[in-house]
């Protein structure tokens, strides 16, 4: 007969609440919900930071535009027409003086028929700051004169120079981010709405529904972009007001953004959609509606918001290039597309290369929405 095997007992009193001691580092971390730790994630991605600065910046400012533009919209210089920019000064000979340009000198070349400027250094512009100058509708409702600054009285301060009605070009480029970083708000959010409800629909739902809705932006997605774009414009009625060609603009930029959203939330429904937690609200008496809305669409919310940021330029893009075409936003209304067709004159452009400027603040801000939605994509993919 074998020998009992010795049995050891830990004499200390149980506890059923012990566990291990957490440091407040650890316990901030495991604590910590979904959306900080991919702010956490976020702030990582220096690049994506630091656009999304610049974004904020640029949507704060078109609240203030008609403050912060040193001109009015339709102001004209006609004595500068076409002039150059005027680079902004601390210094003259070797003593400060505080911000101001360079008064400019006119003459016609008769040879080539251009206009010529050139900087005065005896006539200094100071710049004037909070200051009143050209007189405007803030938002088309209250009647002002403020701005953040000014030129100096009887003197000029084209930054970017001015177009071939002497409209000082840096004034419209504000002006015109107005509309053309809305148009990318406003049509994303009719995009969702249609990506979000027809893919949630076809997700949830499959057979003949799902299969429905597959074939239809199978089609869309096959049909060459900027054409159709170019179609929907033409058929807008030319008697519409400026503002209803502009949700014209955005609903059709709209209509054709939501094929890709609307796959990318149906592939992620039909994985979601077995889950426990939504057969349980479905035994509950949970409505398919509910369902998808309280309990499978916040499962992925941080992957919409990427796939809204890397959208957002697609449409701001395709408002450039239709009102350079004449087929979008015209004029009274600016926008930076608006801007760019004068550009399409190419003896314009090589003897006054600034009317192109309208096309940095375009670049910046595309760059800025992709490293951002690369960032967010990055920080909100959990095994990342």
């Amino acid at each position: 007969m074998s020998e009992p095997v010795p049995h050891y007992v830990n004499k200390d009193p149980f506890d059923p609440y012990f566990i291990e001691a957490l440091t407040p580092e650890q316990e901030r971390f495991y604590l910590a919900s979904q959306w900080k730790m991919i702010w956490w994630r976020l702030k990582k991605h220096r690049l994506a930071v630091v656009s999304g600065i610049i974004l904020i910046i640029m949507y704060v400012a078109i609240l203030f535009t008609e403050i912060l533009a040193p001109y009015d919209l339709h102001s004209r210089n006609t004595d500068f027409i076409y002039a150059p920019p005027q680079p902004i000064h601390l210094f003259h000979d070797g003593s400060f003086e505080g911000p101001f340009v360079y008064g400019l000198d006119y003459r016609l070349n008769m040879e080539n028929l251009k206009r010529e400027y050139t900087e005065n250094p005896n006539k200094l512009d100071h710049l004037r700051f909070f200051c009143l100058g050209d007189s405007y509708s803030f938002w088309g409702l209250v009647d002002g004169s403020f701005h953040l600054v000014c030129p100096s009285r009887n003197g000029t301060m084209f930054l970017f120079g001015t177009d071939r009605l002497g409209r000082d070009m840096f004034s419209r480029i504000l002006h015109g981010s107005r509309i053309s970083l809305t148009v990318g708000l406003i049509g994303i959010t009719f995009s969702f709405l249609l990506g979000i409800s027809i893919g949630g629909a076809a997700g949830y739902f499959g057979g003949w529904v799902d299969a429905t809705v597959q074939r239809v932006i199978e089609v869309l997605r096959s049909l060459p972009e900027l054409p159709l774009w170019m179609a929907l414009s033409a058929a807008l009625p030319v008697t519409w007001s400026p503002v209803l060609v502009y949700f014209g603009i955005t609903i059709i930029l709209g209509m054709l953004d939501w094929p890709g959203l609307a796959r990318a939330v149906r592939s992620k429904l039909l994985a979601l959609r077995e889950e426990d937690y939504c057969a349980a609200a479905r035994l509950m008496g949970a409505s398919p509606k509910r369902v998808i809305a309280r309990h499978l669409l916040p499962n992925f919310t941080s992957h919409l918001i990427a796939s809204a940021t890397l959208s957002i330029p697609a449409m701001i893009l395709g408002e450039t290039a239709l009102s350079f075409l004449g087929l979008g936003l015209r004029p009274p209304i600016t926008s930076w597309g608006v801007l760019l067709v004068e550009a399409q004159n190419i003896n314009a452009v090589a003897l006054y290369p600034w009317l192109m400027l309208p096309m940095l603040p375009i670049v910046i801000v595309v760059l800025a929405f992709n490293f951002l939605g690369d960032g967010l994509r990055d920080a909100a993919d959990p095994y990342s």
